[in-house]
């Protein structure tokens, strides 16, 4: 996904846009009261660097001090109400959320102790609730807010190491809840499966295809109209072509928000189509997932509610730290952990003194897992599900700006109206405007923008992206989502796009 300009990785430091200084022409953050809640501007600073010193005194101080202990075993019930995990609409004070960085890091196994390095071999990661009670209870609350978002009240679900694999695992399930012994058999003996999705949908859905053995040549491309979004009639007609051709249908995946356009499917429609013929129903909402939060714009994804599973990555949108993507399920039959459970005797015991269900590494094709809940936890709690509202929200006026700003100069012209962030637009230089009849005109637009493109990395302005589509010449792609952008760095946008390309 392109962006224009650097972003906090976490959502709670603030960075430099690279344009100017990161003052942005204000005067330097003064001391911020740790009562008030933490916000997306510089008073962020005195946050982080109290949270640090947290880390390193619970953590490279104590976690390596033979005389701590190992870990604060809690029971769950009882660690959770120490955490206050929940989620809220509302952020909290700072003070408080620096006492929850020190709750979870004084939780937390301490794998860093001499003493841990004796008696276990394995690090501590996501696997089982002994070696990572914090961070399993974490997960476990972050996929239940999630899922609350998406209408669903029960459920599963877990992160995965990026939304490519988590279209994977659906793919995945689909196929072990309609085959079960592929499990145990393999591909013999099942028949030809297809998968449908849009033309312009992401390519993992093809490499998921290829990785499961289901092959690329069986993933069934629907047509989608001037926006980019799928038809389900052509849907219904390729479903039925497939079946009498002998195959399976097996999955539609659908996609809130695809990579270039930003269009959303119309999934109500699909879930129509996908019950009618007994189809799992995917949505790819990587991308576009986090409109959820938002009141104004969440009708983007009617219907969701009616999938199947939901892959949703708040490392966009949202911009949590790299990675951080969830798998969303509406099954409550514990599919995740039939399709992928191993039963590993060494780490599964079923006869553990807890609660062997917290035990959620039999879910996951991995074994070792970064803990990428916490991620997002530590900024829902921050600022609140009102708080990543108004970051979704923000987004799309800073769209609906930029269009506007677009259409009041010569030279910018869209490739449609935009239903989401993704902005995509040709600029033409005053040398070909008025000559769209020429023969040459595609042929000399379509070098336009890797020309500027190359200019704007070389003199270190700003990053965007661009690319062709279907019969349409390289255009430009603007993702407008920070939450550090501003107006005026719209206006710098569009003023550094003419400098750069007026004499081409």
């Amino acid at each position: 996904m392109a962006n224009m300009l650097p972003f906090s990785s976490n959502g709670l430091e603030p960075v430099t846009n690279g344009l100017e200084p990161a003052t942005n022409g204000k005067e330097a953050a003064k001391p911020h009261d740790l009562s008030e809640p933490c916000v997306d501007n510089s008073e962020g600073q005195l946050f982080l660097n109290e949270a640090f010193k947290i880390i390193v005194e619970e953590v490279l101080s104590k976690g390596t001090d033979v005389k701590q202990k190992v870990c604060e075993w809690k029971e769950p019930e009882q660690l959770a109400l120490l955490l206050d995990l929940e989620l809220r609409a509302t952020g909290e004070p700072q003070h408080k959320l620096l006492q929850r960085v020190k709750d979870v890091a004084k939780y937390s196994i301490k794998t860093s102790h001499p003493r841990r390095f004796l008696t276990e071999a394995l690090n501590t990661n996501l696997y089982t609730y002994e070696v990572a009670p914090v961070f399993v209870l974490m997960e476990l609350e972050v996929l239940r807010g999630l899922r609350q978002l998406v209408g669903w009240t029960e459920g599963d679900g877990l992160f995965c190491p990026g939304g490519s694999i988590s279209n994977m695992y659906a793919i995945n399930l689909a196929r072990y809840q309609l085959f079960p012994e592929v499990k145990s058999q393999g591909l013999w003996g099942l028949p030809r499966l297809t998968i449908f999705t849009s033309l312009e949908s992401h390519y993992s859905v093809k490499k998921g295809a290829a990785f499961l053995g289901i092959g690329t040549d069986n993933i069934i491309l629907v047509k989608v109209d001037d926006g980019g979004r799928m038809i389900p009639e052509d849907l219904e007609e390729k479903i039925k072509l497939a079946k009498s051709q002998g195959a399976v249908p097996l999955l539609v995946s659908c996609t809130a928000g695809t990579t270039v356009q930003g269009a959303f499917d119309p999934l109500d429609h699909i879930a129509d189509v996908c019950e009618k013929h007994k189809l799992w129903m995917h949505v790819d909402a990587a991308w576009g997932g986090s409109v959820l939060f938002s009141k104004q714009h969440r009708h983007l994804m009617k219907g969701v509610d009616r999938a199947n599973s939901v892959a949703w990555n708040p490392h966009k949108m949202l911009t949590a730290g790299l990675q951080c993507s969830a798998l969303l399920l509406q099954d409550t039959t514990n599919l995740l952990k039939k399709c992928h459970s191993a039963n590993a005797t060494y780490l599964f015991q079923q006869d553990k003194f807890y609660d062997v269900n917290l035990d959620l590494g039999d879910k996951s094709v991995q074994c070792s897992r970064k803990v990428d809940c916490v991620k997002l936890w530590l900024m829902w709690k921050a600022v609140g599900s009102s708080g990543l509202a108004n970051r979704v929200d923000k987004a799309f006026i800073h769209a609906r700006y930029l269009v506007e700003q677009m259409k009041k100069r010569e030279g910018f012209h869209l490739l449609r109206e935009p239903e989401f962030v993704n902005v995509c637009f040709w600029f033409i230089p005053p040398s070909i405007r008025g000559k769209e009849e020429n023969k040459d005109y595609q042929d000399r637009l379509s070098k336009v923008a890797p020309v500027i493109k190359e200019r704007m990395i070389k003199e270190g302005t700003m990053m965007v992206g661009y690319q062709p589509l279907g019969n349409k010449v390289n255009f430009f792609r603007m993702v407008v989502f920070s939450p550090l952008l501003s107006q005026k760095d719209m206006d710098f946008f569009l003023d550094e796009i003419e400098r750069l390309g007026k004499d081409l």
